[in-house]
């Protein structure tokens, strides 16, 4: 302060050094007016300037004191200051104090530890939410070496600026959003399972993926994508839900046949309407699917006139029943019977009874046995079904248990069946009775002969199974369940499961105008690859077998999962 002030108390004494004009320093000649001595700077200063001039000649300070000033205000300013922080109450403060320095100090002496927490004492902080919103900090509460307690500072930041906003935005997108619908919800289901089954299709053999060793489990070489084919099996089990029409009365609806030819189809409505349950659903809306579980085969045996060719009683059956759902339920109209499928295995009666109602014929999906596509079957939108004859209702006992893979089959081909269909009198034509011990061809087996029909196909490498009035044939399923390669003589058949199974690697497919040279072909498969195909079939027997109850990758699951497909290709279907 001292210093600030002496610069301005000596100028006192300079007082009279002030800016004014010296005349001796002026080099401009003089005049004089009115009897005054005036320069020429002063003879061209205005007289407001002038005046100016003069308040500053006669001003008791100069101009290079304002340093001095200045320096004496920023000292002021600090002796301000620090009087004002020494006298404020420092308990006020909203601010972390560190603990006394004894408090962190361990009680060891000389250890590396405490040394440093001397230097740089720590403070424990930790955090928690509270239900206002508000962040509490909190200090261990230890006690200094002199038994006062530490004080517990709390730092509250009011967050409501913030995560208050921030959480009232939430609430309120969440309530602008539109509640989302039973349909689509089902519909993001569905997208989240065609991207699961889009990566698993694309991905490498060497990458890993959620669904771990799947060609060790199911064999890849019989399935299209085995990948592809697993996690849609596992999105189905996880996700697929069928609604079951309560409506009808049995015997046509609700019930079928399982113990002849046409087992499948009543095992199949057996199985959805009394079954575990797993797929089926009591909640219509949650359904993915919607199935009409009346039996064509029993239309067949109560409506139909034996010989008399009228298919009208059928029609109007199918045509009743669709009125009745469509009329009670919201469903069909939805979607134009697009998610309905029903199930049929008559040869003839199946595709004839779904004309009934045009949409089910040409918009719903239809799970046929007879799977001609020269005759209305479409496979982007129907599902192939295997025709399985079960005389007792289980597989026959010479074919549950095949003999081994090493074991000696004598026979090339085999076959024996009726005349009758386009297919079997050529087939019979060139190949019956030649005594060839190789191919094995009968229109009925001799009844000498030692070996009923199951045991030639256990003897035989190859069986024949040719269309008959239709193009499915009970004999592709019989010929599996031997572990004997089909050789599939028919024309526009779709075979069941071929949207995601590779028949050419289980079965031998041979035209018909290649049958006079069967034994040709069927002998040029060498050891090697009759071993592939053989093995093939042993990959693919569980996909054809009904199981009470139903087992995962049976027939059941098979027909399920193709219905699945189609289901996850509505939009598709539908455009």
């Amino acid at each position: 302060i001292f210093l600030s002030l002496l610069p301005l108390l000596s100028s006192r004494k300079f007082k009279s050094c002030t800016h004014e004009i010296q005349p001796n320093t002026l080099q401009f000649p003089r005049t004089i007016r009115n009897g005054i001595e005036l320069s020429r700077s002063q003879r061209l200063i205005s007289k407001p300037e002038r005046s100016l001039m003069e308040t500053k000649r006669h001003s008791p300070y100069s101009v290079s004191m304002l340093p001095s000033i200045s320096v004496l205000l920023l000292c002021s300013v600090l002796i301000a200051s620090a009087y004002y922080f020494c006298s404020y109450d420092s308990s006020s403060l909203d601010l972390l104090h560190f603990a006394p320095r004894s408090q962190f100090e361990s009680s060891g002496e000389g250890s590396r530890s405490s040394a440093a927490a001397s230097v740089f004492p720590v403070v424990e902080l930790r955090t928690k939410v509270i239900t206002s919103n508000q962040i509490q900090a909190v200090r261990s509460a230890a006690r200094s070496a002199d038994g006062s307690a530490v004080v517990i500072n709390r730092l509250r930041r009011n967050a409501t600026s913030s995560s208050s906003t921030t959480a009232a935005a939430i609430d309120l997108k969440r309530k602008s959003r539109k509640p989302i619908s039973r349909g689509e919800e089902l519909e993001r289901g569905l997208a989240r399972a065609r991207a699961s089954i889009r990566r698993a299709a694309m991905a490498a053999d060497h990458q890993n993926s959620s669904i771990g060793r799947v060609e060790e489990f199911i064999g890849g070489s019989v399935y299209r994508n085995s990948r592809a084919f697993y996690q849609s099996y596992v999105e189905m089990e996880k996700r697929m839900k069928v609604y079951v029409y309560k409506e009808g009365e049995p015997p046509i609806v609700h019930d079928g046949p399982c113990k002849d030819i046409y087992t499948i189809e009543g095992r199949f409505i057996h199985e959805m309407e009394h079954g575990a349950g797993k797929f089926r659903t009591e909640d219509p809306e949650r359904a993915h699917v919607y199935f009409m579980p009346f039996s064509v085969t029993w239309m067949v045996k109560y409506l139909y006139t034996p010989l008399s060719y009228n298919l009208t009683p059928l029609r109007h059956f199918v045509a009743d029943y669709v009125s009745v759902i469509s009329t009670k339920h919201p469903f069909w109209n939805r979607t134009l019977g697009a998610d309905h499928f029903m199930l049929a295995c008559h040869d003839w009666q199946g595709p004839h009874a779904s004309r009934g109602s045009p949409l089910l014929n040409h918009n719903s999906i239809r799970v046929l046995c007879n799977a001609n596509t020269s005759e209305g079957f479409t496979p982007r939108k129907d599902v192939s079904l295997p025709e399985i004859h079960l005389y007792g209702g289980n597989i026959p006992t010479q074919l549950r248990s095949p003999p081994p893979p090493s074991s000696h089959r004598p026979h090339l081909a085999f076959f024996a069946g009726g005349l009758h269909g386009p297919i079997r009198p050529i087939l019979l034509r060139h190949w019956k009775d030649r005594n060839d011990t190789d191919l094995r061809v009968f229109e009925y087996l001799p009844k000498a002969s030692p070996l009923d029909y199951h045991t030639f196909m256990l003897r035989s490498k190859f069986c024949l199974c040719p269309s008959g009035h239709e193009v499915a044939s009970p004999r592709i399923v019989e010929a599996i369940y031997a572990e004997c390669v089909p050789v599939i003589l028919s024309e526009s058949y779709v075979l069941p499961f071929s949207d995601v199974l590779r028949w050419e690697a289980f079965s031998v497919q041979v035209g018909v105008s290649e049958i006079p040279r069967l034994k040709e072909i069927l002998g040029g498969i060498g050891e090697r690859e009759y071993l592939r195909l053989k093995s093939g079939v042993r990959s693919v027997r569980r996909h054809f077998v009904l199981n009470q109850p139903a087992k995962r990758f049976d027939v059941f699951h098979m027909i399920l999962h193709s219905v699945w497909l189609r289901r996850l290709d509505l939009k598709n279907l539908v455009a």
